[in-house]
């Protein structure tokens, strides 16, 4: 799985102007189930997310996970993590199937949640709009095949 996190100050989702999930200060998270991916990947990229410590301290170094602070994480499904861009138009062949991307991406979100952290969620598959005031700016790469 991959996943796009950014640390925020705040962030929503919403889908044709209905807000669908929001959190104050924590995490954005999207994130992109692939082919080949299973519940492993999911419950690996959620324990990851949790204790990644991307928080500030007291002395001001990033040594705090989103738990440390009593963050919390809008996570959004978004397949375009999967972009194959070897030419000009993007390919998402690599990405996994919708049934099982949607599956995953629900796993992840419940796993993320089992580690203690609040978790608000988009809408999987839709077309939706993303809010966020990124914090530092603080934006992290995951990857659980790396």
């Amino acid at each position: 799985m991959r996943a796009l996190i950014q640390r925020v100050t705040e962030a929503r989702v919403s889908v044709g102007g209905a807000v669908l999930g929001e959190v104050g200060p924590g995490l954005l998270v999207l994130v992109c189930a692939m082919q080949g991916d299973g519940d492993a990947q999911a419950g690996k990229l959620a324990a990851k997310v949790a204790k990644l410590r991307i928080f500030k301290d007291d002395e001001g170094r990033m040594n705090r996970s989103v738990r440390d602070v009593d963050g919390a994480a809008l996570v959004v499904s978004q397949f375009t993590l999967a972009a194959e861009t070897r030419g000009n138009r993007p390919g998402f062949s690599t990405a996994a199937a919708p049934d099982e991307g949607r599956r995953l991406y629900e796993l992840f979100a419940a796993k993320l949640q089992g580690e203690g952290v609040p978790v608000a969620t988009g809408r999987f598959g839709a077309d939706m709009q993303v809010a966020l005031v990124n914090d530092g700016p603080v934006t992290i790469w995951l990857d659980t095949d790396a």
